[in-house]
């Protein structure tokens, strides 16, 4: 009986140790963690916003829009971008897809442009996805994920959805990985074309 008992308090001893090692890990987290030039949007670390000389130069690209028609990124220069990476296949992109398309209704008059990037898709479920959910914005397919893989070099682009917001220089001024909220992107993107 007493080798029982010395047991357990050895194993709760051993879980004090381990659940008061994770509070160290989380607090000294908190205190230094977050990186220089990065503030999270709502304290959550998958809504970011990067301070001018913290922004990672987006890659340009080339490729067709589901309509056929080329698009550039460099094209965009000098305005703010949206660049929404999706697939008609995922759920929370159809979930974000509405938000996207009011959103980028409301920041028209503002500059701000929006792209899609088609990830691992059909021409045809792309397009029977934009028309469903009534996106007016161009989308590039990207059934290969070539574009992916030059963001992924930059920006924690890898997860679908990921949307980055890119500067009028070109620069990833903002990232929301995951589903977007209006709140989220209407944070984001005040800051980013009130700094212009």
């Amino acid at each position: 009986m007493f080798r029982a008992k010395r047991r357990t308090v050895v194993t709760m001893a051993s879980v004090a140790a381990v659940l008061l090692a994770g509070a160290l890990v989380v607090t000294l987290t908190e205190g230094s963690g977050q990186a220089s030039g990065v503030t999270y949007v709502g304290g959550d670390n998958s809504q970011q916003v990067y301070a001018a000389g913290h922004r990672a130069l987006a890659p340009d690209f080339t490729g067709t829009s589901l309509t056929g028609t080329p698009i550039r990124l460099a094209s965009y220069r000098g305005k703010v971008v949206v660049l929404n990476f999706w697939g008609s296949w995922c759920a929370p992109c159809r979930a974000e897809g509405p938000t996207l398309a009011v959103l980028s209704q409301q920041y028209r008059s503002k500059g701000v442009s929006f792209l899609g990037d088609d990830v691992g898709d059909t021409t045809a479920n792309a397009l029977a996805f934009t028309r469903d959910i009534g996106i007016g914005y161009p989308s590039v397919n990207d059934a290969s994920y070539s574009i992916v893989q030059d963001f992924s070099r930059v920006a924690s682009v890898g997860y679908t959805p990921t949307t980055v917001v890119i500067d009028q220089t070109g620069h990833i001024a903002g990232l929301v990985i995951g589903k977007i909220s209006y709140q989220s992107m209407t944070t984001i993107l005040n800051d980013v074309t009130a700094s212009r």
